[in-house]
């Protein structure tokens, strides 16, 4: 009995010494492991998470920037980093608008653009001279500006995002191309296409094919053009095929020969876009891209329409904080008041 005792004694003990270990390797397993498990996994999604939106603010219609920054921080919970780029004379005011208004909140970097890389680039004559601007050719030097990201949005400031951007940043660009844009055939039946006359679609509207050197290019004049004023871009890829250096080229040429129809299109900053990326690129939802809201102030898209679009782009020459323009009223449900009340909305004549 005694040696039965003894050895029951030692089960037991064995039993204690086997829960112990057990226990002690759950708690480590919960602990210290996991520790190793979160280092792994935050810095892919840390990375993957931050979505960089890069937009202008001119100084004559900085509210519109504003606007914009607005509707896309309120309608997702992405972590959105804006590039917001200016001109030197304007840097500080961008600061306080956003320091001292609603938009408190949001992660921004203000980015200086150089005006002095266009010089001897851009003709001085334009039907358009508003399109003329510095700023109004930032995005053919993205990478310049912006230097630790894959992929970029850009976004014209007359635009409007009524979805979640994630949906815009998680456009897939095929392989081998450095951006995705929305094609000006993508028109929605639920426009009144009657009263958008003059409307350039095709390649005739932007380039001269008068011109030696665009005929050479080989390109259909009726070929459907594409708006810039939204771009998803790859970075490495916009690196590697040196599309700025593209870009500038082609500006530069049409210094030289006059290459584009701007009296048509009047797209300054299109017309070289539309020969670099000429069936080389993605394209965007059309969804994400509901534009010539600024085309004619007299052509209305249907409420049901409206409320279905992701991102409204009041392109053209009426502007939705001016008068006359149409829908303004959805523009300015997003817009933020100039602290400094330089900027002031006019929707009477």
């Amino acid at each position: 009995m005694a040696l039965l005792r003894k050895i029951n004694q030692v089960l037991l003990f064995l039993l204690i010494v086997t829960l112990c270990v057990i226990l002690y390797k759950k708690v480590h397993k919960g602990t210290v492991p996991k520790n190793d498990a979160d280092d792994e996994s935050e810095t892919p999604e840390e990375l993957d998470e931050e979505i960089p939106v890069v937009i202008c603010a001119a100084a004559g219609r900085m509210g519109a920037t504003m606007a914009a920054i607005n509707s896309i921080y309120s309608n997702t919970d992405a972590n959105i980093l804006f590039y917001v780029v200016g001109l030197r004379n304007t840097l500080t005011r961008i600061r306080k608008w956003i320091e001292h208004s609603k938009l408190r909140e949001i992660n921004f970097k203000i980015v200086e653009f150089n005006p002095m890389v266009l010089k001897g680039k851009i003709r001085p004559d334009s039907s358009r001279p508003e399109l003329l601007q510095p700023l109004n050719f930032v995005r053919f030097y993205l990478p310049l500006l912006i230097h630790q990201h894959e992929k970029v949005i850009y976004l014209d400031d007359d635009v409007i995002v009524q979805g979640d951007i994630q949906e815009l940043y998680d456009t897939t660009l095929a392989l081998g191309h450095a951006a995705a844009f929305s094609d000006d055939c993508d028109l929605p039946s639920a426009q009144d296409i009657n009263r958008l006359v003059g409307l350039q679609n095709t390649y005739m509207g932007y380039l001269d094919y008068r011109k030696k050197a665009i005929k050479d290019l080989g390109i259909s004049p009726s070929t459907c053009s594409f708006n810039p004023g939204v771009i998803v871009a790859n970075m490495t890829e916009w690196k590697h095929q040196r599309i700025t250096k593209q870009l500038e080229k082609w500006m530069q040429k049409n210094v030289e020969e006059n290459l584009y129809s701007s009296s048509l299109g009047g797209g300054v900053a299109t017309s070289p876009m539309l020969i670099v990326f000429h069936g080389k690129y993605s394209t965007i939802n059309p969804l994400w891209h509901i534009r010539h809201l600024g085309w004619n102030p007299d052509a209305r898209y249907s409420e049901h329409f409206l409320q279905e679009a992701k991102l409204l782009h009041w392109n053209g020459r009426h502007k939705p904080w001016d008068f006359p323009s149409v829908h303004n009223d959805l523009w300015e449900s997003w817009f933020v008041p100039d602290p400094a009340g330089i900027f002031k909305l006019n929707h009477h004549s």
